[in-house]
C-alpha cells in the first residue's frame, strides 16, 4: 500500500534500520502497516501514480536571530 508521511518521525526513528521518510515523502509499505499509519494520522494513503509532495524548505537561523 503507497502512504505520504503527514509527520516527520522523531529523529533517530528507523523502520527495518532504515530511517522513515520524511513528511511529504511517498512510501510502499506492507497494507497492514500502511493501514495502522494512516489511521494514525501518521500517513495518508495515495493513488499509485500520485508523486510525492515538495518538500518545504526551511531557512537556518542566524546566530543573531532574535536579537535586538
Amino acid at each position: 500500500m503507497k502512504i505520504r508521511m503527514t509527520v516527520d518521525m522523531p529523529e533517530g526513528a528507523t523502520r527495518n534500520g532504515e530511517p522513515w521518510p520524511a513528511k511529504g515523502e511517498n512510501v510502499e509499505l506492507p497494507t497492514v502497516e500502511a493501514a495502522h499509519l494512516v489511521a494514525s494520522a501518521v500517513a495518508e494513503e495515495v493513488a499509485e501514480d500520485a508523486p510525492p509532495e515538495p518538500r518545504a524548505r526551511r531557512r537556518k537561523a542566524t546566530e543573531n536571530e532574535g536579537e535586538g
